[in-house]
């Protein structure tokens, strides 16, 4: 399972309706995570590493992620977050 990252432009951030979607804050900490449905989020603000059984992932301001449904992987905020998500 692979998290996907992309850098979007105004234009898809609008097509996407991504600022009507809630905003989710987190202070850094560590903490296991598992994804129940596919999660859609954009980073407004904070610096993360997603950590998977095969892969450690950095992002960060201006990243749309796309997390898989089943995926289990371990979040350190190393930066305070802010970011829109979308649940599918």
């Amino acid at each position: 399972m692979k998290i996907k990252i992309d850098k979007p432009s105004g234009d898809e951030l609008d097509r996407l309706g991504v600022f009507s979607w809630p905003v989710w804050e987190k202070a850094p900490s560590t903490f296991p995570w598992h994804y129940d449905e596919q999660e859609v989020c954009y980073f407004l603000e904070g610096k993360v590493v997603v950590v998977t059984g095969d892969e450690q992932v950095s992002i960060g301001k201006g990243d749309l992620v796309t997390f898989p449904r089943g995926l289990d992987c371990e979040w350190r905020v190393l930066e305070a977050v802010r970011k829109h998500y979308k649940f599918s």
